[in-house]
């Protein structure tokens, strides 16, 4: 459990660093938020890739760690500036 939670904050800083050079435009977020979005997409990914069954393929499981990276970055971005419009 502890190396999957130390996997998902690894691959998740990864993942959050490239959601957010794949979205267009400028994203208004922390470091931080943006590792924890990330995270939270590594983590949802595995999941979706054991549920689903192709854990073992690792680059599928990459990808769809990226695809929820970019839409976890996109709606903190979009939380993130309507707190600040607001």
């Amino acid at each position: 459990m502890l190396y999957f939670l130390i996997g998902c904050v690894i691959s998740g800083a990864i993942a959050g660093g490239l959601g957010r050079l794949i979205l267009p435009g400028r994203q208004n977020i922390s470091v931080f938020a943006t590792i924890a979005a990330g995270t939270v997409a590594a983590a949802v990914g595995t999941g979706i890739a054991y549920l689903v069954g192709f854990a073992d393929k690792g680059w599928l499981v990459l990808l769809v760690q990226l695809a929820l990276a970019v839409v976890c970055v996109a709606t903190v971005a979009s939380s993130m500036s309507k707190k600040s419009n607001s």
